[in-house]
């Protein structure tokens, strides 16, 4: 039992710590101990390993940490696309040496050795495709047909120049402080890629989420399915029921058969149990930028509107709470020429903050063309359709 027990800890840890690392700062999470968990492990684990450096080895050793720290995290560098070569190519070899000798099952066809490699290679290629492709950089030769194609709002972006670049900066672009690059309609800098998200690279980086969903839903039911099969082929089932004498139910047997597939199977569950947790942080990875896309709107979009919106409902709070103050002055000051007012009346009167208190704030983006059309613009950039427009004209 401790095998089973300790795969089963290990599983609650691995998903405690990937639920707290990448999702730990999310409004729900807010006050609890994920939360907290996300701070140590962003900032509290390195700020504690900072100060062990500096006790050991002074300022020499901070020096070189900061470094480090400067290359790892503000600097364009192939850590974390080795990491995920390393965690993708780790897994997918697992499988191979501890899976492949049961295939094929009872449930599972041998062609299956050949559409897992497949899909592998299909999630690699979208890997490749995210990483090098163009993001849409903005430089002095194509700012004046990005500044025609995304008009300023007036509202989150305006006519202003960009400090670094010294051009112009069009609507929904922002320069990288890591790629030190003007990006067309940014979304963010992506490290498991090395490169920036943006006007047309967003289809291949969605694309790249959705697929590996699949591929670790893939995954773990393709491993349920080959432990199913020697479920099956072993005759589990009828050697627990026969020569144990362990009632032919399922409340009687699931104990004893989990039991069974843990210590015989520890490998393929560990597996099943990763793939699962990674499928669903996936899923909400994918579901957050489908819903931006469908939208028309980006990562770096949402946060300005969240901080303008902010600002709006202070705005508003200020005014009625200045109107109300002024209308109880104005109260006060004729208090002696008008008749006293019902107690009830005053009890039931909404003051001039509690009306406005409940004023819903508009978000006004005019770049939503409707939801196919959004599609439509992630599928097929605006400005790879202006250069085949132009290309058309010169050659026509």
């Amino acid at each position: 039992m401790g095998v089973q027990w300790l795969l089963v800890c290990h599983g609650l840890v691995t998903l405690l710590v990937v639920v707290s690392f990448l999702c730990g700062q999310w409004p729900i999470f807010q006050g609890t101990f994920i939360q907290r968990l996300h701070t140590f492990l962003t900032f509290g684990a390195f700020d504690y390993f900072r100060r062990f450096v500096e006790f050991v080895f002074g300022s020499r050793g901070t020096n070189a940490l900061y470094i480090t720290q400067y290359y790892c995290c503000d600097r364009p560098n192939p850590i974390l696309q080795a990491l995920y070569l390393a965690i993708v190519g780790g897994t997918f070899y697992l499988i191979v040496i501890s899976t492949f000798n049961y295939i094929p099952s009872y449930y599972m066809g041998g062609y299956h050795r050949y559409t897992s490699v497949l899909a592998v290679g299909v999630g690699f290629l979208l890997f490749l495709l995210t990483s090098f492709s163009d993001p849409g950089t903005i430089n002095a030769e194509n700012v004046s047909q990005y500044l025609s194609l995304y008009p300023y709002d007036n509202i989150i972006y305006s006519e202003k120049e960009c400090s670094t670049c010294k051009i112009l900066k069009p609507a929904r672009s922002k320069h990288c402080s890591i790629c030190d690059r003007c990006v067309a309609r940014f979304d963010h800098h992506c490290g498991w890629m090395n490169n920036c998200i943006g006007e047309k690279n967003t289809l291949y980086f969605v694309m790249f989420l959705l697929w590996h969903f699949f591929l670790c839903v893939y995954g773990t039911v393709a491993i349920g399915l080959v432990l199913a099969g020697r479920l099956k082929e072993l005759e589990v089932v009828y050697i627990l029921t026969a020569y144990y004498g362990i009632e032919n139910s399922y409340r009687s047997l699931a104990p004893h058969v989990v039991q069974w597939l843990i210590s015989s199977y520890n490998t393929q569950i560990l597996i099943m149990v990763f793939l699962a947790i990674v499928s669903l942080l996936l899923s909400g990875f994918f579901g957050y930028h489908f819903s931006l896309c469908v939208s028309n709107t980006t990562t770096n979009e949402t946060f300005k509107w969240e901080d303008y919106l902010s600002w709006q409902r202070k705005v508003k709070e200020a005014k009625a709470s200045t109107e109300a103050l002024k209308a109880s002055l104005d109260d006060l000051s004729q208090e002696t020429t008008k008749p006293q007012q019902s107690k009830w009346k005053s009890f039931f009167k909404r003051s001039k903050l509690e009306q406005d208190d409940g004023v819903e704030i508009i978000k006004n983006n005019i770049y939503d063309r409707g939801f196919f059309q959004n599609l439509y613009e992630i599928i097929y950039p605006l400005s790879s359709r202006h250069s085949f427009s132009a290309h058309k004209l010169k050659t026509g």
